[in-house]
């Protein structure tokens, strides 16, 4: 019942490619990103694009959702999963992210102190001190973690797609050859 009332909202609240054809910022675009293979689910494009968007979400803090659909174009993924999937990349996942991508810079050499991060996250820092702390040896190491951990959780989630597809048509094919027995 959630997933029908889930599509039924997206129904609803997501532009249809006829609008988004219409649109004066994507008209020039339109026939790159419109083309009816990028909006299709397949068992190969929609894979991309979970893989896309997770890598997106998590890679670049901000504004992910148009670079997804850009480029779901060039490794023709599936623009509205790339676009959807970035969504998990939130301010209650950053909460997991940030730290993971601070650890993983840590195993991998670098010194990111994490009693500065949970100094500044707890004590409801300026955006100048964000900005400190960012501009010293921490950014590189966490643009470092940042781009591993998404390529990690995007290949979780490439093979998860892919497995998960494989065993809905699976199923479907044994419902199907069940029906014809009977």
């Amino acid at each position: 019942m959630a997933i029908i009332s889930l599509s039924n909202w997206a129904r609803v609240h997501f532009p249809t490619r006829e609008k988004l054809e219409r649109n004066r910022w994507i008209r020039p675009f339109a026939h790159l990103v419109l083309k009816p293979d990028l909006w299709r689910f397949n068992r190969r494009s929609v894979p991309r694009g979970i893989a896309l968007g997770l890598f997106t979400g998590i890679a670049v803090p901000f504004a992910h959702s148009p670079i997804a659909a850009l480029c779901a174009v060039v490794v023709r993924a599936n623009v509205p999963v790339a676009i959807a999937t970035t969504w998990t990349s939130n301010p209650l996942t950053w909460a997991l992210i940030f730290p993971g991508a601070i650890a993983i810079s840590n195993l991998l050499g670098f010194n990111v102190d994490m009693t500065t991060f949970r100094a500044l996250l707890h004590s409801d820092a300026s955006l100048g001190a964000w900005t400190h702390w960012l501009l010293s040896h921490a950014a590189p190491a966490l643009m470092l973690g940042l781009l591993v951990e998404a390529l990690i959780v995007s290949s979780i989630g490439y093979g998860a797609a892919a497995l998960g597809w494989r065993m809905w048509v699976g199923q479907k094919r044994d419902r199907r050859l069940r029906h014809r027995r009977a």
